[in-house]
């Protein structure tokens, strides 16, 4: 139901591409060859391959008579001339033509792709925007929530209900809402909501903001589907300070701590990922807006009683963003209870707990400056933006989402379909050059095939919003983002397990357009090129 709620918000919700701001629709694609994924998201390689195209009420001409590419004219012996493909044969209709170049293109694409190519890209691969070499980085740093704690969607369903029934309970919403669950995979990180009608956007780009984005949409549906008035204004607000409740009044906290086997996942992997720096002689550090007693417990769950000695320093209620940008909050040391010392800092000791301060006292009081730190998050303006603009640190973005959509691209029907549609594409642009009555047709229905596998492709992903990287041939405000604050990207910490401490990562040149007809036209994606890809394809 959430989802009629973004369709009948009526321009509200964005997701934002290449080119502006693109709005979303909010109906999933009914088309007749999207897939359904299992439960968990993985998606496997046994996905039937692209569909043949079939005209109505006929079927399309075998190709004509070829030679190495080149088209024989009617009449001409074995050696004779020969004309450049894109010409129609002497004696042969265009629409005949056209038909057999759709076939031999669709019989490239097919031979193009190699056995195996499903698996290509690996989910526990890191991914780099810049040349970094972990070899020069002496100093780790870690946000908590989503870096160093991965959460089940359990946690999500639980803040979804919560503010649902605040907004019931405290702020006087129809009862009829509590008939909204939430549902997992409905939105995707990335998304606008416009709040004031162009003025005033809201961007999603934390984790903990899904609940949220779903709330908003099924009240927005309850609302519409009931002909009931509202302020939109008033409605974001509304859900945003029963999201927020749910935060500063410590529920979540509570749930987590109460069933820590429930809701945490991975800790093991982070273990192995501390306890294999701190062997490397590597510093850590954590910088948290989470409470002591909630990040103490949590990592006594994942790394045991004395996860601290693993930690150079451990700052929590840090306050970011503004701890990275505002001078003014000092650090307080707290004892063990959580009670506040209140004698100046002068140093940061090791083993110690030290609560809010600021960037600018943290870094003269350690001298870490520079490419030597690399610190880990998973929001990219909370945690990344100011550490990489402002003050030279390395950064690393953690995007969970990054596993499943991995696995989607990996499978035989996402690399089929998108090699046809960019080969599809090539043939559009080349061939729109007939344009007598039959062409066009044919040009036409090409042009419906090539929306129908753009919707295939992009519902493999999220039937509401796509993928969280693309919006069909752009990418998203979220990728953008991600490329321009994080040097890189995996999807969680466990991944540097499989690099060695002193790796080098080099990122892949991807193609401008100027630069990309090779990729588009002769149907090369570009990574089957890549030297070294199937050693790369073993890890972990």
């Amino acid at each position: 139901m959430a989802a009629a709620g973004l369709k009948a918000a009526g321009g509200s919700v964005w997701k934002s591409g290449g080119v502006g701001l693109q709005l979303v629709a909010a109906a999933a694609s009914t088309h007749s060859c999207a897939s359904k994924g299992s439960g968990d998201g993985r998606a496997g390689c046994s996905q039937p391959r692209a569909h043949q195209h079939q005209s109505a009420g006929h079927s399309p001409p075998p190709p004509p008579p070829s030679l190495n590419g080149k088209v024989k004219r009617a009449g001409d012996s074995s050696h004779a001339a020969t004309a450049p493909l894109g010409s129609p044969v002497e004696g042969v209709d265009t629409k005949s033509y056209l038909w057999a170049r759709y076939h031999e293109m669709k019989k490239l694409v097919y031979d193009l792709l190699p056995p195996g190519v499903c698996s290509l890209l690996n989910p526990a691969a890191i991914y780099a925007n810049n040349e970094i070499s972990l070899g020069d980085v002496e100093i780790y740093g870690f946000d908590y929530d989503y870096t160093l704690a991965q959460y089940s969607n359990l946690l999500h369903s639980m803040i979804f209900n919560t503010a649902r029934d605040i907004l019931i309970e405290q702020f006087k919403y129809p009862e009829g809402l509590r008939k909204y669950e939430y549902i997992p995979g409905f939105a995707i990180r990335g998304l606008h909501y416009d709040v004031h009608k162009g003025p005033s956007i809201k961007q999603f780009m934390d984790i903990f903001s899904l609940p949220e984005m779903t709330l908003l949409s099924s009240v927005t549906d309850y609302f519409m589907t009931h002909n009931i008035e509202y302020d939109q204004v008033h409605l974001y607000k509304d859900i945003s300070d029963a999201i927020k409740d749910v935060h500063v009044k410590g529920m979540m906290y509570k749930w987590i701590e109460k069933d820590m086997e429930k809701y945490i996942l991975h800790g093991d992997e982070t273990y192995a990922v501390l306890n294999r720096l701190v062997n490397h002689n590597k510093k850590l550090f954590l910088i948290t807006n989470s409470p002591f007693s909630f990040v103490d417990k949590g990592m006594k769950h994942m790394v045991g009683k004395n996860w601290r000695d693993l930690f150079d320093m451990v700052i929590v209620q840090a306050d970011k963003p503004n701890f990275f940008t505002d001078r003014r909050k000092p650090f307080r040391k707290m004892d063990e209870k959580g009670s506040l010392h209140w004698d100046k800092i002068s140093k940061l000791e090791k083993g110690k707990i030290y609560k809010q301060g600021n960037l600018f006292d943290f870094l003269r009081l350690t001298g870490w400056r520079g490419s030597k730190v690399l610190y880990f998050g998973d929001h990219l303006y909370s945690d990344l933006a100011d550490l990489m603009l402002r003050h030279g640190w390395r950064t690393g973005a953690i995007v969970p989402e990054l596993e499943t959509e991995i696995r989607i691209i990996n499978t035989e029907q996402y690399m089929h379909s998108l090699t046809w549609q960019q080969a599809l594409t090539g043939l559009l642009e080349r061939m729109q050059m007939y344009q007598d009555a039959e062409s066009r047709q044919v040009l036409l229905e090409w042009m419906k095939e090539r929306q129908e596998i753009r919707s295939l492709s992009k519902n493999l992903f999220n039937p509401q919003f796509g993928s969280i990287f693309r919006t069909f041939h752009n990418p998203t405000y979220f990728s953008r983002r991600l490329i321009r604050f994080s040097d890189i990207y995996m999807a969680s910490i466990s991944c540097l397990l499989n690099y060695d401490v002193n790796f080098t990562f080099y990122p892949r040149r991807t193609p401008l357009q100027h630069e990309a007809p090779l990729w588009m036209d002769q149907l090369c994606t570009g990574c089957m090129k890549t030297p070294f890809l199937e050693e790369m394809v073993h890890i972990r």
